[in-house]
């Protein structure tokens, strides 16, 4: 592990360090273009750490041990990219449905299919919140520096322990393969999962206001059934719809919840913007600079920056809708966040695309001449 102070190195070393530093203990995956330098750094940390790093067949085995590992009180992690992370969404929904902490690693590449596979995108957007099957309320986080790969992956294992739920990190290869500085800290703040207070634990059901359950490992003498299929409070099978119907309520409650402490945007230059700009990941770095360029100009422009992706941010972009002529999303993909601020606003504001696909991010001239247009 890197000893704390500043240090120059790749997002996805970066990432792997928060997840070491945040407790991470089991690494299962497979190899991917571009995610594999994280794997290959857990391969060589985790057993200096006493943890465990294991290489599957696939990335739907990959998925499933880190299920186990997390119900034999690891915390755990795979890294993938798109089409990985394609495969496995089955074992993803099982997660959410046996409320499994764990972290999700999407570092995105130009798709669909291979695509190109060196190369960044932000077309996963929406399988990050609607790919595993039933219904269920996601949690994904999208870094846009090397200092934040680390940031939120120590913060998305908290997340993931404090809800009881799979974190999803959203970076894509752009932030993975970029060289910056990192400040290390001495120490980080580290959450653990709420642990049974008693023998006579309900791993599937509580009364706590958060909604999420105490949760009991294996090998610690508790009677526990894990399934993916309907179940009791208790753990046992049963399709009665009243337990299926209360288990998504809670699922999706406790997420929803939580949503404005989880919520995370960083604003800038909005006071008095007549026109902002919403991005996220390695978007946002070309409309921030952008942003910069028309104030210097004489524009009233201001930036919305997106930290947590999911669940959206329906509230601060509905305010903002009420305070802006226009909102211009900037995106790798052909239009996904647009299409949830267009649905926030709901023609309150205008709303605009500036959008890049096939490997390349849009340019600090493209996001500005949009802002420029859009004041006139």
């Amino acid at each position: 592990m890197l000893t704390p102070g500043r240090h120059l190195v790749l997002g996805n070393i970066a990432l792997a360090e928060g997840a070491l530093r945040a407790g991470c203990r089991f690494f299962a995956g497979y190899p991917i273009t571009p995610a594999n330098e994280i794997a290959h750094y857990m391969s060589q940390e985790l057993p200096k750490v006493g943890g465990y790093y294991v290489q599957m067949e696939d990335e739907l085995a990959s998925m499933a041990a880190v299920i186990g590992a997390s119900w034999a009180g690891a915390k755990a992690m795979t890294a993938t990219s798109g089409p990985g992370f394609s495969l496995m969404q089955e074992n993803i929904s099982y997660a959410y449905m046996t409320e499994t902490p764990c972290v999700v690693v999407d570092v995105q590449r130009s798709g669909p299919s291979t695509g190109q596979a060196t190369m960044p995108s932000q077309q996963d957007v929406y399988q990050a919140r609607y790919g595993a099957h039933g219904d269920y309320e996601a949690v994904a986080l999208t870094p846009w520096s090397v200092q934040e790969m680390f940031d939120l992956a120590v913060k998305a294992f908290n997340l993931a322990e404090r809800l009881r739920m799979p974190i999803i990190l959203l970076a894509d290869g752009m932030i993975g393969h970029m060289s910056e500085k990192l400040v290390v800290p001495e120490e980080v703040e580290v959450e653990e999962r709420r642990r049974p207070s008693d023998r006579e634990c309900t791993p599937f059901d509580t009364d706590d206001p958060s909604l999420v359950p105490e949760m009991p490992l294996f090998g610690e003498g508790y009677e526990l059934l894990v399934t993916g299929s309907a179940h009791r409070p208790s753990g046992r099978r049963d399709y009665t719809p009243k337990y299926l119907q209360r288990k998504i309520w809670r699922i999706r409650e406790k997420v929803l919840r939580a949503e404005p402490k989880l919520r995370d945007v960083v604003e800038y230059e909005l006071g008095d913007a007549e026109v902002a700009v919403i991005s996220y990941g390695a978007s946002a770095r070309p409309s921030y600079g952008a942003v910069r360029e028309a104030r210097s100009k004489g524009l009233k422009a201001g930036m919305l920056r997106l930290r947590t992706l999911w669940p959206f941010p329906e509230e601060v972009i509905s305010k903002l809708a009420e305070d802006v002529k226009s909102i211009i999303v900037v995106e790798m993909n052909m239009g996904k966040v647009v299409r949830e601020v267009e649905r926030v606003v709901c023609g309150r504001c205008e709303v605009s695309l500036v959008s890049k696909v096939g490997g390349v991010l849009p340019t600090v001239g493209e996001v500005y001449d949009a802002i420029r247009r859009a004041v006139r």
